[in-house]
Order: structure tokens, then C-alpha cells, then sequence
């Protein structure tokens, strides 16, 4: 007798493979070495020294990562309006920081995100305006916090640095077409979601254009009128909604780039917190445009030049040690949802999509 094998429904997040998680380790460890290569230098270790005040700042910073989980899965309790409880929430976000983790910074795990919030128990319009929406926060959080960091950092402060050979040209750059990406992708979200919900359908319909979307347009055309409902349904909500909504997502991106700032005050004296805590903003706006998974190797290089000025150590010392501030920063606030996620999403497919 043949055995029936399973059945698995068609769906975009069987796109996504939990192996791949292998792949933005092994970049950014391969930077990392590349880096050190030629720069390192044993008197490094004597810098870098465990105390209790190291331990503290470290477990500060290590909250710091929870307190940005927390604030986005309070979020997504409040967007689902109660029909996710935390742990369900919490799952979902995750799953959607994994599929993050895996896939080139610009493409992100949204699109994906809609299949994780719908399997869930949202239908497809309410799980298509709730991933628009925190789309728009997150991506308002930066085109809001990132003039007025510029206007108390100080813009020669926050794009100069201070060591031969500067990026600052290249980083201005980056800076520009990241932010204006978010500027023009936070114009669209609002006219879609709070003045023509009938553009966001559109813009739905675009997403599912893409080739590894395609087949399900026609389920999204017919989604469309649950994301206008949707979308007005939200749009109505009262200012207590959408205050605790911003706070939320203010609480996890600030927590996101206080890791840093707890990491360096763990080893070093540190005088400088709001313009390291303004270039991690600047970072994180150039890592929109990095075709690297996560921004592995991207990131970790980054960091390195733009973040060293702010370590006290003499200039021989000055890579080894920034490299391995880079490799920490990422074993707090990158590695952990790769392992988690790995463990997470083979399960949750295998729960939603095969029989």
C-alpha cells in the first residue's frame, strides 16, 4: 500500500527555510574575521575585561532586547484588538523577526507577515491593514526621530568622523536614500490608511505582483474590501488607541538602539549617549539599502567605523576591539532571533500548512 504523503498547502511562508538562518551567521562572522585579519592584536583582551559593572550593563542591555519585544507585542495586542493574547502575539513576532533576520533588509519580513498574523485568527483584510499599520509606525518612529536627532546631535557631530580615510560621504549618502525610501513609504501609508483606503488595496495588489506572491492576487482582489473596512475601522479609533500604539513603538525602538549604548558603557566611559544613540538611527536607515540578509557583514562594518571614535582605547587597539564590540552588539540583538526562529517557524508550518 502507498503511503499518502502530506499535504501542504501552497503559501509564501513555505518559501522561507529555517536552514537559511546559517547564511547571515556565516556572513557576518566572515566580515568580522576579515576585519581582525589583519588587525589583530592581543592586547586587545587586556582592554575588554569582565567586572560586576560590565555584568550589569550587560544584563541591562540584554532588557533592553526585551523591553523591544514587549513593546511590539504589546502592540500587536492592542492593533488585534484583543484577539491576540500576549503569547500568541509574541509568537507572531517572533516568526516575523526571523523571517526579518533571513531576508535582505530592504524586503524585511512583511510581506510574509500578513500569512503569520491571518494563520493566526485575523482574516486576510484585518491581517493586511494591521502589517500596514505597523509598518507605518515603525517607519514614522524614523522620519520623525531622525531630524530632531539631527537637531540636538548636531549634523557635523552626527556624519563626521574623526579617523583617516572618512565615510562620511558614503554615510550621508546611505542616509539620504534610506530616509527618503521611509519618508515616501510613510506618504503612501498615510494617504492609503487615514485618506484613500482604497489606494491601500492597491498597494496591496502591488505587493502580491512580486513572483513568489503572484498566484494568491487573485485572493488579494478579493481581500480588498475587508482592508477598506479594515483600514476605516482603524482610521475611527480613538487618540487612547493610537497613544498607546506610538508609545509602544516608541518603547521598542529606542529599547533596540540603548543596547549599544549599554554595551560600550559596560567596558568603557562614555560621555557621548544621545549622538552614539542618533548614529545607530543613521545605521539602521543604512541598512534599508543593504542586499545582505539582516544587514549581516553590512552591519558588523558598519559599526566598526562609526561607532569607534567612542571607544577609549589607543588607535592601534582601536579595530580589534570595535570588532569585537560589533560581534556582541549582534550576539544581544541579531543571533538571538535567528536561533529562536529556527525553532520557532518548522513548527508553526508544519502546524498551519501540512496535514
Amino acid at each position: 500500500m502507498n503511503k499518502q504523503t502530506p499535504h501542504v498547502k501552497e503559501n509564501p511562508a513555505q518559501r522561507i527555510k529555517a536552514r537559511l538562518a546559517i547564511i547571515p551567521v556565516l556572513l557576518g562572522l566572515g566580515v568580522s574575521g576579515l576585519m581582525l585579519s589583519n588587525e589583530f592584536n592581543p592586547k586587545a583582551f587586556d582592554v575588554i575585561s569582565f567586572t560586576w559593572k560590565s555584568v550589569l550593563w550587560i544584563v541591562l542591555a540584554w532588557l533592553f532586547m526585551v523591553g523591544r519585544d514587549i513593546g511590539y507585542t504589546l502592540r500587536l495586542v492592542v492593533l488585534s484588538e484583543g484577539k491576540f493574547h500576549f503569547w500568541k502575539a509574541l509568537r507572531v513576532i517572533m516568526l516575523w523577526e526571523f523571517t526579518s533576520a533571513i531576508t535582505p533588509s530592504a524586503i524585511g519580513g512583511t510581506s510574509v507577515a500578513i500569512v503569520y498574523v491571518n494563520k493566526e485568527g485575523l482574516n486576510l483584510g484585518h491581517s493586511s491593514a494591521l502589517v500596514m499599520i505597523t509598518s507605518f509606525l515603525d517607519e514614522l518612529y524614523f522620519v520623525v526621530t531622525f531630524p530632531l536627532l539631527i537637531l540636538l546631535a548636531g549634523y557635523q557631530d552626527l556624519f563626521a568622523i574623526g579617523t583617516p580615510g572618512s565615510m562620511a560621504s558614503e554615510i550621508i549618502t546611505f542616509s539620504v536614500i534610506g530616509y527618503s525610501l521611509k519618508f515616501i513609504w510613510v506618504i503612501l501609508l498615510i494617504y492609503g490608511l487615514f485618506f484613500n483606503p482604497r489606494g491601500l488595496k492597491w498597494l496591496l495588489l502591488l505587493i502580491f505582483k512580486l513572483p513568489f506572491l503572484r498566484r494568491w492576487k487573485h485572493g488579494a482582489n478579493r481581500a480588498g474590501s475587508d482592508i477598506i473596512s479594515s483600514s476605516l475601522k482603524y482610521r475611527n479609533k480613538p487618540a487612547s488607541f493610537w497613544i498607546k500604539v506610538v508609545a509602544a513603538t516608541f518603547l521598542s525602538w529606542s529599547s533596540r538602539f540603548f543596547v549599544v549604548n549599554a554595551l560600550l558603557m559596560a567596558f568603557f566611559s562614555i560621555n557621548n549617549n544621545m549622538l552614539i544613540f542618533a548614529r545607530q538611527l543613521v545605521m539602521w536607515i543604512m541598512m534599508l539599502v543593504s542586499p545582505t540578509p539582516g544587514g549581516s557583514g553590512f552591519a558588523e562594518f558598519v559599526f566598526t567605523r562609526y561607532l569607534s571614535e567612542f571607544i577609549p582605547v589607543d588607535a592601534s587597539l582601536l579595530i580589534p576591539v570595535s570588532v569585537a564590540m560589533a560581534l556582541l552588539w549582534r550576539m544581544i540583538s541579531y543571533y538571538p532571533y535567528l536561533f529562536i526562529g529556527s525553532i520557532v517557524f518548522p513548527r508553526w508550518v508544519r502546524r498551519h500548512f501540512i496535514k
